[in-house]
């Protein structure tokens, strides 16, 4: 009969590319890793992958246990996790979240994981929605919080929270004490995030649906570089208003009034629909708990810390 480490060999071959890689991710030996896929293969009397090629491609039979493997160790983790104790369930998970989550209140998040489930480990991966929508179609990621864009029927969706942007610019850019449309903010260039971004997705089919098209636009994947072009006069830029507020309270920036106004975005949890986990769906109810996009880098403080907090992160951009 094959055994656990056998099938996570095999798991881990075929998700990363290669036996190395395997090892590496298994904390072992490439030549362990081997043996166990010689021992599968024994067992079920068939090559697990195709001998004549440079790289670890998977036979037809190997497709075949691929299958077995990953049902069996999706069974394992969820009855590990059912009969375990929290303080004793060991197990990474993987978390993507957007560059705003990770500026706020991830810190948060990572902090009440540890401390319900002491031998779970966070691995936290920031990158921009649509690659980390590709990244858990992929396998990759077990969790991601993403703006609310993506409708695949493959995805469990719960609702996080809301972030409220608005136009911005440096003081003296624009006109003030008055309501703009849309439209007068073309006459300078157009601060924007890419396709790949989930805000950006948004405010581009927004743009569309007010038939708006802005023409000189700046790009960037960055919302840290977003913020420092548009504090620097290089243009208008949608950014979150809550978390900015010492900047604007500073007058570094300066908030531009538009009709219409832009919609809020709101972030959801994304996770693979046919994997119930027990250990997931209490991390998203955490989430829930944690998510707050009104202050940058937060711990998990009390109330009565969050004035000071809030100074803090006014501190942090003088």
């Amino acid at each position: 009969m094959f055994s656990f480490k056998q099938l996570e060999a095999l798991y881990w071959i075929a998700q990363l590319g290669g036996f190395a890689a395997a090892a590496r991710k298994l904390n072992t030996t490439q030549s362990a890793v081997s043996k166990r896929i010689r021992e599968l293969e024994s067992v079920i009397d068939a090559p697990m992958f195709e001998r004549d090629r440079r790289q670890a491609r998977l036979s037809e039979k190997g497709e075949e246990m691929l299958l077995v493997a990953r049902r069996m160790l999706e069974q394992r983790d969820a009855a590990m996790e059912q009969l375990s104790q929290p303080e004793t369930i060991t197990r990474r998970v993987r978390v993507g979240v957007t560059e705003l989550t990770a500026m706020t209140w991830l810190p948060r998040l990572v902090q009440r994981v540890h401390r319900q489930y002491p031998k779970v480990v966070i691995e936290a991966e920031v990158d921009l929605s649509v690659n980390l929508r590709d990244k858990m179609l992929a396998d990759e990621i077990d969790l991601v919080i993403v703006p609310d864009v993506f409708s695949e029927a493959r995805f469990s969706i719960e609702p996080m929270g809301a972030v409220e942007n608005a136009w911005m610019a440096r003081p003296g850019l624009l006109p003030s004490g008055r309501v703009l449309r849309v439209n007068d903010l073309a006459a300078h260039p157009i601060l924007t995030q890419s396709g790949l971004s989930g805000t950006g997705l948004i405010y581009q089919r927004w743009f569309k649906s007010i038939s708006v098209a802005p023409g000189n636009s700046i790009t960037s994947n960055s919302l840290v570089a977003l913020i420092g072009l548009t504090v620097s006069g290089m243009g208008v830029s949608y950014l979150p208003r809550h978390c900015l507020a010492s900047l604007i309270e500073r007058g570094v920036l300066e908030v531009i009034e538009t009709s219409p106004a832009l919609p809020e975005v709101q972030y959801v949890a994304l996770y693979r629909g046919e994997r119930k986990s027990g250990l997931i769906s209490a991390i998203v109810q955490l989430a829930q708990e944690s998510c707050d996009f009104s202050l940058l880098f937060q711990t998990d403080v009390s109330e009565g810390q969050l004035g000071a907090k809030a100074r803090s992160n006014a501190d942090l951009f003088r």
